[in-house]
């Protein structure tokens, strides 16, 4: 009878706990800063509100099945699309968007400000707001940069890896042989900060190198963000924060949303990856000339060799260890989530999709947060800053 009573007592502790994060997750607004649905949808042709389960990370339902209230999705395309290209296809990766939206009113709602975001929470629609992930798409012309604003985009991310005229990248700042103009704003880059400042566009440092990183903070009038980067501390890798960004951050009133990719959090990844691809070249370069599409190679390889890419999955925890190290570095306040999902190939383990963000919030309470600061992390902290921004 003890032994039955025991067993009921555990039972109901380990049932109460798993409630308990449950229900701070139901309850909280669960915002991340960014998302490549759209591209990957582009790629591989698939609809966003179609079940991908397998395909991909994110679907709307499974969406909503994770709790996310607000998501924002990367308008991205790589440096090859130049002028007269990167613009329009930004705009038919919006466009893609809005026919989502139009196809679900009663799921999902086109945020362009902060009212719309309140009214989106207030019907349970998931709030769908979009970040363009990189300045070469306005292609020197701040009438784009218009024009991503009227159509609802909330952040520029000034930079990809590649540079446009009047910004350098982190890639190419501390890569100098690949760079040809000298690092940071120029006087057009300072334009586009005080421009985003002035029409209420958040400025996105993710990717962003130091130097430019440093004209932002010198320029800018209004908190910015880091939409989806990680602490140089604990991964020392040119696309995270150093200690000295992270603080000027929280002195800026801005956000830092945590990165889901093992390379950004695990500093051992980089060499379990190349230690892949080497034993797998033959392979990869055979696929490759079947189908030259570099996603192709990747997305055959990893469902063949799921043992060896478990292998290479860093634990959740190592996530939550750089949540921690920025909380103690730059405050409660000032720490978000951007998972990058769909833009990675590769995830922690338990995060297999997005129907797993639950399990983060659930790390969280077990590292000892309260449910005011869970709460702060997975969404309010985020929000605060893209309404400080439409003041």
């Amino acid at each position: 009878m003890k032994y039955c009573l025991l067993l009921l007592f555990l039972f109901s502790c380990t049932f109460s706990q798993a409630q308990s994060y449950k229900k701070i997750h139901k309850k909280a607004i669960v915002a991340d800063s960014h998302n490549d649905i759209l591209s990957t949808c582009i790629e591989k042709h698939y609809r966003f509100d179609n079940n991908l389960k397998v395909k991909t990370h994110s679907d709307l339902n499974r969406m909503r099945k994770g709790g996310i209230d607000v998501q924002v999705f990367s308008i991205w395309c790589d440096g090859s699309f130049g002028k007269g290209q990167a613009f329009n296809r930004a705009i038919r990766e919006i466009d893609t968007l809005y026919a989502a939206a139009a196809r679900n009113p009663a799921k999902m709602k086109i945020v362009k400000n902060y009212a719309d975001l309140q009214e989106a929470l207030q019907h349970k629609q998931l709030a769908a707001m979009m970040g363009v992930e990189g300045g070469h798409m306005i292609e020197d012309n701040l009438a784009y940069l218009d024009s991503f604003k009227n159509r609802g985009v909330c952040y520029m991310t000034l930079t990809w890896n590649n540079s446009p005229s009047w910004a350098t990248s982190a890639r190419d700042e501390t890569h100098d042989s690949l760079l040809h103009q000298p690092k940071g704003l120029n006087d057009f880059g300072k334009q586009v900060v005080k421009r985003m400042n002035a029409m209420g566009m958040m400025i996105d440092v993710s990717h962003v190198g130091e130097q430019t990183f440093w004209d932002v903070i010198h320029t800018t009038t209004k908190p910015i963000i880091a939409s989806h980067s990680d602490a140089y501390a604990l991964c020392p890798v040119p696309r995270n924060l150093k200690d000295s960004q992270i603080v000027a951050i929280a002195k800026n009133g801005g956000v830092i949303d945590i990165n889901f990719y093992p390379g950004f959090i695990d500093s051992s990844f980089e060499r379990k990856s190349d230690a892949f691809d080497t034993r797998h070249k033959k392979e990869r370069d055979s696929l490759l000339a079947l189908n030259p599409e570099s996603y192709y190679a990747s997305d055959y390889l990893y469902a063949e060799y799921k043992d060896e890419i478990q292998a290479m999955r860093p634990p959740l925890s190592m996530l939550i260890d750089h949540i921690d190290y920025l909380v103690q570095l730059a405050g409660i306040d000032h720490v978000g989530l951007g998972s990058d999902l769909d833009g990675i190939s590769i995830t922690p383990q338990q995060i297999n999709d997005i129907t797993d963000y639950p399990l983060i919030t659930k790390a969280l309470k077990k590292r000892g947060y309260s449910k005011k600061d869970i709460k702060k992390i997975l969404g309010e902290n985020f929000l605060r800053v893209y309404k400080a921004n439409q003041l």
